[in-house]
């Protein structure tokens, strides 16, 4: 039976201090291993204590056991000389020391940043059992600080980093660029916190953020932060209907949008999809009283592209666009930024406020609203970013994650900024104008630590090794990936052609709930093994537990847990805390369940097999198969839906849908089209199915529960169907089976 996790204890522990140090003082989801493969590099990746090189010079490092077969790849020896853990035995010691020790281990980290106030209580309480009372976490309750003070204030009047670049700004377009200064970007931020405080906005409100990959998305998340309001960013390619339940579930009283955008060719009118949220959540008897709108498009007519600060104009003309305006509730944020004052103090918060809400999907259909506070947050992304991608001050780094995931929160927003970083924020995509775009940036800044997810690494190999190797990448010193499964054959091809067999590869297990890196290698201490994320981060400490809750010991594989929590873990679910319980707790009472599964080698590395609920992950991002067949059965045509994943070479994973029509319905590739629209307006084009089946009946038990692990079974066209002896009627299998979808895998 799982053990009982008791109380922390109440004693007076380690504080934040009023003073402020230095930062930079001194001090995922992958796939389970593969037993064969066309590589014979992968076979038999068991990394024994003792290990010696192969004496084969390759700056890879291959590893070699006493059978003579690959075991793995040690960091390169230039990288573990500067590295901040520069050995195994390091991280070690220091994982231990964050697990046993955790108050003081983060107590010590706590004192790099700024505090107003002290905490004036216990560093770290918590409760991980539901039957011991209600779930909580607090990391330096009563301290007081304020995020966006240490990610820019800091870094400009401290650390005289004023004049550093922040980011590197690229648009779709080649030749769209500009950059902004930690100082710079301040100013901005002062400047619209002020507007917003003109606005009514103040500690506690909500902030709905619907804006493309531009500087002013992260000058307006940066301006709730300083004012202590909560912000809500809802990805660009989510649709007015996902919008609207967002702005509606949380009740954020000011909207903030852009005009339009393009990505790659596609013109997206985004005001025009706000437009239609808005008056879905009037019609819902909610109206959001304020809309701030980016001129983005329409840049070129405010004559401001002599600022260096400001995003230049779109070279592509965009006569197409038509922005309605709503008075009374619309204004542009360029006339409300011109009346504004640049200074503007910052609202302290205590650690334990609310920083932010994220909607990740839940396996109910109805989104989850993440909620991640300031202080445990701001540690744990800090200390994340500084030690996985091993960053010193004078790397240029890029995540190609949008901002609207937590992956752009934590990597491209938060943990870069809180260590004085250099980033690209990129609004394009990887395959425009042409596949080499992504080596083509990477030359252009001269990026050393670069952060992208599978899926783009699966789509860029189907161009071939030429679109990368025209292009130097010698600036490239270590790769990452984040979100899904990578498969052996593309970590591969990226160590070997992106990296040049020279660049570690970090590839990071976390989730929304997490805030940041669980389980990661380190660039200078961790061999590697394609496919697993290796060993947990500082301060986490996992566990496999069977199904009826014990811990498993040494090899084994079960569902993925943690015991302890770590500063950067969600705290509730927004106007539900039952559901946070349920959802996380409650299965394993005295462990954090993850919803994945999970299998620990000999070596005791971690390897990720999947989801353990009804999520898919398709191109690292979560989707619930409830929520998508939800909107399939909204359409008139439709009685019933089931939905499953099927494997895809570059996705990962995609929508395979079954669906029964209502009497008087006619399947078509009309109504497929038709169903396909729906979802991309209900829930966003990352949602479209690729295979959509009719089905007349569906696989079900004699209580009338769908087997949905026979119609995966049936999207993968594998008929070893297991024990099938409670299914109702076993004849609509094999009609499903002959009239299942032509798939490409």
């Amino acid at each position: 039976m799982p053990r009982a996790r008791p109380l922390a204890s109440g004693s007076a522990l380690t504080r934040g201090p009023a003073s402020r140090v230095d930062l930079f003082s001194p001090p995922r989801h992958p796939q389970r291993p593969q037993r064969r493969t066309r590589c014979s590099e992968l076979d038999a990746m068991g990394l024994p204590e003792e290990r010696r090189k192969s004496g084969s010079g390759s700056r890879a490092r291959e590893e070699t056991g006493a059978e003579g077969r690959v075991r793995g790849w040690s960091p390169p020896p230039e990288v573990r000389r500067s590295a901040h853990v520069p050995s195994l035995q390091r991280y070690r010691e220091l994982h231990r020391r964050s697990v046993e020790e955790p108050r003081e281990f983060w107590g010590n980290i706590a004192k790099e940043f700024y505090w107003k106030t002290a905490c004036p209580g216990p560093f770290l309480q918590y409760n991980f059992d539901v039957t011991k009372g209600k779930i909580f976490t607090e990391w330096m309750k009563g301290a007081t600080t304020n995020i966006c003070y240490n990610v820019l204030d800091r870094n400009v009047h401290e650390k005289k980093l004023g004049d550093k670049v922040a980011f590197y700004w690229e648009g779709n377009e080649p030749g769209e660029t500009t950059k902004i200064t930690y100082r710079e970007l301040l100013v901005q931020v002062c400047q619209f916190s002020n507007v917003l405080r003109k606005q009514g906005i103040q500690k506690g409100d909500r902030v709905a953020i619907y804006m493309p990959m531009i500087l002013e998305l992260v000058v307006a998340m940066l301006a709730c932060a300083r004012l202590g309001a909560l912000h809500s960013i809802v990805f660009a390619g989510f649709s007015a209907e996902s919008l609207c339940e967002r702005i509606l579930d949380s009740s954020c009283c000011l909207l903030i949008t852009t005009d339009a955008f393009y990505r790659g060719e596609k013109l997206v009118n985004l005001k025009e999809l706000a437009d239609e949220s808005l008056e879905k959540c009037r019609e819902k008897g909610f109206p959001v009283r304020c809309c701030i709108v980016v001129k983005h498009l329409g840049r070129a007519e405010l004559g401001m592209n002599d600022s260096p600060s400001q995003s230049p104009p779109v070279k592509r003309p965009c006569p197409d666009v038509q922005i309605c305006w709503n008075e009374g509730v619309d204004l542009w944020w360029h006339e409300l930024m011109q009346q504004a004052g640049d200074e503007c103090e910052p609202e302290w918060c205590d650690a334990e406020d609310p920083l932010f809400i994220l909607y990740t999907s839940g396996s109910t259909g109805k989104p989850k609203g993440v909620v991640h506070t300031i202080g445990g947050y701001m540690l744990y992304v800090a200390t994340t970013f500084k030690y996985v991608f091993d960053f010193h001050p004078e790397d240029v780094f890029w995540c190609t994650a949008d901002i609207g995931w937590i992956t752009g929160h934590s990597y491209v927003t938060y943990g870069p900024l809180a260590n004085g970083a250099t980033s690209v924020l990129f609004e394009g995509i990887p395959t425009y104008p042409d596949e080499g775009r992504l080596w083509s940036i990477v030359d252009k800044y001269k990026v050393t630590k670069f952060y992208t997810a599978p899926t783009a690494i699966r789509m860029l190999m189907k161009f071939g090794d030429d679109p990368v190797t025209k292009h130097s990448r010698a600036s490239l010193q270590v790769l990452g990936t984040v979100g899904e499964p990578i498969n052996p054959e593309a970590w591969l091809w990226y160590h070997r052609v992106v990296g040049s067999q020279r660049c570690p590869i970090v590839d990071t297990f976390w989730q929304t709930e997490t805030g940041g890196h669980m389980l990661t290698p380190l660039p200078g201490a961790t061999p590697m093994k394609p496919g697993s994320a290796s060993f947990p981060f500082f301060g986490v400490a996992p566990a496999i537990l069977n199904e009826s809750g014990e811990e498993l010991e040494g090899e084994a594989e079960g569902y993925l847990v943690f015991k302890q929590p770590w500063p950067g873990i969600m705290r509730t679910v927004y106007g539900n805390h039952t559901r946070f319980e349920t959802t996380y707790f409650k299965k394993f009472p005295g462990y954090y369940v993850t919803g994945d599964g999970c299998r620990r080698d000999q070596d005791g590395y971690y390897w990720i097999t999947g989801r353990i609920d009804d999520m898919l992950n398709v191109s690292g991002h979560l989707l619930s198969t409830a929520e998508v067949e939800s909107a399939l059965v909204e359409h008139e045509a439709v009685a019933e839906a089931a939905v499953v994943g099927h494997p895809h070479p570059v996705k990962g994973e995609c929508l395979y849908c079954f669906v029964t029509l209502c009497d008087g319905h006619t399947f078509s590739p009309t109504l497929t089209e038709e169903l396909k629209k729906q979802i991309r307006e209900k829930i966003g084009p990352i949602a479209t199915p690729d295979y959509i089946q009719n089905a007349p009946g569906l696989p079900k038990t004699r209580s009338g529960k769908i087997m949905r692990r026979v119609l995966r079974k049936i999207a993968q066209n594998d008929h070893d169907l297991g024990d099938t002896s409670t299914v109702a009627d076993p004849s609509v299998i094999n009609h499903l089976f002959s009239h299942r979808c032509l798939t490409t895998q």
